[in-house]
């Protein structure tokens, strides 16, 4: 797994020159490249979502664009379009922003559901079907789509089912007082994102995540995810808990951060750091357990405390 924790690092240092303090989510992050999977960022404006992905995709050499959700967002504008040309007397496709290697999706909440079900559509399938035709997505594909959990007057919010499409949900979260002290020194002359050059490429990427593939998972690691798994089905505070979608994001997720910390074995450890990110966004909280102040993240720490790694027999 060397090849695959060398591409991860170099990747991971070179973002962080210009996310300052934030290494964890970088690394979630690239675990969910390296996945094939898909992240929504939730987070309030000015923390540093869309320098993240100009970031990644400068960093990986790969093409980026920026794609601002409106309510007048029409699926067309996402995928393409057919034009008809009258000098050839035929239909051409006029691919949409979705043809790029990292794809920002900004305030994915102000776009209609019909939009956002044709973005989704992309992310799920990784090709576009225009008037018949069907158009293979680039590769490597990864959609940041971003929210503010703040302000949701003229939003339409993500259906439980299309949440569970996205591999991971991040946060940033503001910066430490030193960290914030450093973004300001790094930007007195002009922003460290300029500056940023390639240091990886890009097109090893599906390479790579077949590699991921061979890092070993015990049974008792297995069979812990699959407890954690089924302890949010039965949790008094969840009216869902995570799909089997779920419980195969987690499995490959901590596949691949083993990989990218240099071992090919999994560890019960690497489960736990990535349930969060990875199972939470999944949950849906009961309309009573949420009057009593549940939240997703509370029921989360509440089924890693009381989940034990391994109590000797598997449940039938």
């Amino acid at each position: 797994m060397e090849s695959v924790a060398a591409f991860a690092w170099r990747l991971i240092d070179n973002v962080e020159r210009v996310i300052v303090g934030k290494r964890p989510a970088i690394e979630l992050l690239v675990v969910a490249l390296l996945c094939d999977g898909h992240v929504l960022i939730e987070d309030v404006p000015g923390v540093g979502k869309t320098m993240l992905a100009r970031a990644l995709a400068v960093s990986l050499g790969g093409s980026f664009r920026r794609l601002q959700c409106t309510p007048d967002l029409l699926p067309n504008d996402v995928t393409g379009v057919s034009i008809y040309n009258q000098k050839s007397g035929e239909f051409e496709f006029r691919p949409g922003p979705i043809f790029v290697n990292v794809l920002l999706a900004d305030e994915l909440n102000r776009a209609t559901p019909r939009t956002q079900s044709a973005l989704l559509e992309c992310m799920g399938e990784a090709q576009v079907t225009v008037d018949g035709v069907t158009h293979p997505l680039a590769r490597p594909f990864l959609v940041l789509a971003t929210q503010n959990p703040i302000e949701y007057e003229g939003t339409f919010p993500l259906p439980e089912a299309q949440l569970d499409r996205f591999f991971m949900r991040l946060r940033l979260g503001y910066p430490s007082f030193d960290e914030e002290r450093q973004v300001v020194t790094n930007l007195r002359r002009r922003h460290p994102i300029e500056s940023l050059r390639q240091v990886v490429e890009g097109r090893l990427v599906p390479e790579l995540q077949q590699q991921v593939w061979e890092v070993h998972v015990d049974d008792t690691v297995q069979d812990y995810i699959l407890r954690l798994v089924q302890a949010s089905r039965r949790h008094p505070d969840l009216a869902l808990g995570a799909s089997p979608r779920g419980s195969l994001a987690l499995f490959k997720a901590a596949q691949t951060l083993a990989a990218v910390s240099g071992r090919d074995y999994a560890l019960p450890d690497d489960v736990k750091r990535l349930a969060q990110p990875v199972l939470e966004h999944r949950f849906i909280v009961s309309p009573e357990s949420s009057l009593r102040g549940r939240t997703a993240q509370w029921v989360m720490d509440d089924i890693l405390r009381e989940t034990p790694l391994d109590i000797g027999e598997r449940p039938e």
